[in-house]
């Protein structure tokens, strides 16, 4: 099957004097295919946790059950990001991405129209975990994507703009579930009502992107931009083994392992906030249904301005240090945690600020993460180091917020699972500061690698 998502033959060159008005346009182009491609993923990543509510009351399934359940999304996610990753970077992201999007709305259709979906928790479990994997062939062709289209120098403001694609897929699941709640009176509107965004979304991805420049008669990237990276070669352009990809541009990167560490605790923050949001607005905070959907909608949106200031912050006031950059916004959201979890009940304009500050913060260290993994190995490799990095946040943080998180909550209460959110706040800053020298050190990763 993979024989569909093969690299495009490279074309003749185009004559030079098409070059830079062609790139301008396609650059235009396939960044709208990338940016609304994964956006569409993000409509049915977390819709899961919409439901979540009326299957504790209407099916008697507990917290605990369900974080069983919604784990597998993060469990396949995380492998699928990682070895999906190594396919990626050997594939063609124009058929690859949308293929990804088109599995996973077919499963959301399951949930929505198929009541033997909802019966029991390994059922879900399964089902979650085939979209759990068609979820992570989305990142790896968006980030394949960007760094043979932009170079290095542009890279930074063009990953902090692409990122908040999650926030504004993710943020519209409220929206979108309360417009089927609507129309249907129907909560597995949650399911099907995105799905079917998702399939049209799927269609434009694929009339819009391309592979990489050669593809289409175009230069190199580094070439049309004048922007080479230390220790940039013909043989950057040509596609590397599997092995050389894994063990030469990820096993041996010590800060690679540094940053997928901090992401197992970035990552048990924000969907440790995020997947119980509704569960513990209603149960804690005693939010109603339409208020629940719009406390997630903010949360989402508020990661737009977040990421764009911490992608600026990074360039600009920490001259590419993205590890203090990321200390900075992870202190900040501890403190926001804490509000959320301390206020009392009957403050809903304080709840809503403090998930709004927390969603505002937090996305900013989850692109920080990603885009270090792609300037700590060439282009060629890309795909496997984002992967890597998400194989922890996935696997760690994301079945922790989960299923550990479930448990705790039943165990211990709600303040049990908020001393292990702040616990991983505290965890995500201890291990970004080795990562503090990280301009310094990439480079000379990248010497020794080349």
């Amino acid at each position: 099957m993979f024989a569909l998502f093969r690299p495009a033959m490279h074309r003749a060159p185009l004559p030079a004097e098409h070059v830079d008005t062609t790139y301008r346009r396609l650059r235009w182009q396939i960044f709208a295919g990338i940016f609304i491609g994964y956006a569409g993923y993000y409509l049915l990543r977390k819709n899961f946790s919409l439901a979540m509510p009326y299957l504790i009351e209407e099916e008697g399934y507990t917290r605990g059950q369900l974080g069983v359940a919604i784990s597998a999304v993060a469990i396949a996610y995380g492998l699928s990001k990682f070895l999906m990753g190594l396919v990626s970077d050997r594939s063609n992201p124009r058929y690859f991405l949308p293929f990804g999007l088109l599995l996973s709305a077919a499963v959301m259709f399951l949930f929505g129209f198929a009541h033997w979906a909802t019966s029991s928790v390994t059922v879900m479990f399964v089902l979650l975990f085939i979209n759990g994997w068609a979820q992570g062939m989305g990142w790896p062709a968006s980030g394949r994507t960007m760094v043979h289209w932009w170079s290095r120098k542009e890279r930074g403001g063009v990953v902090s703009v692409w990122n908040v694609a999650h926030n504004v897929g993710g943020g519209l699941i409220g929206p979108l579930f309360l417009l089927g709640l609507g129309w249907t009176n129907d909560w597995h509107a949650a399911f099907y009502v995105p799905a079917a965004v998702a399939v049209l979304v799927a269609v434009f991805a694929f009339a819009a992107m391309r592979d990489t420049p050669q593809s289409v008669g175009l230069p190199p990237v580094e070439q049309y931009k004048h922007d080479y990276p230390e220790g940039y070669d013909a043989s950057h352009e040509q596609e590397f083994s599997a092995r050389r990809i894994f063990v030469d541009y990820v096993l041996r990167n010590k800060l690679l392992w540094y940053i997928a560490l901090a992401n197992v605790f970035v990552y048990l923050l924000r969907y440790g906030v995020l997947d119980w949001a509704p569960t513990y607005l209603k149960e804690a905070k005693h939010f109603s249904v339409d208020t629940t959907s719009w406390a997630y909608f903010f949360y989402e949106w508020a990661g737009i301005p977040g990421t764009l200031l911490c992608g600026w912050m990074s360039d600009r006031i920490f001259r590419g240090n993205r590890g203090l950059t990321g200390i900075v916004f992870m202190a900040l959201v501890t403190v926001a945690t804490l509000v959320y979890w301390l206020n009392p009940p009957g403050n809903p304009g304080i709840d809503m600020a403090a998930l709004f500050a927390i969603g505002f913060l937090i996305y900013g260290p989850v692109m920080l993460v990603g885009l270090q993994a792609l300037e700590l190995a060439p282009k060629k490799a890309a795909g496997t180091a984002a992967g890597f990095t998400g194989l922890f946040g996935y696997l760690g943080g994301s079945v922790a917020a989960s299923a550990a998180m479930g448990y705790t909550v039943d165990h211990f209460g709600w303040d049990g699972g908020f001393v292990m959110l702040v616990a991983a706040c505290l965890l995500a800053i201890a291990f970004l500061l080795p990562t503090l020298r990280h301009t310094q050190a990439s480079s000379r990763t990248r010497e020794a690698l080349a």
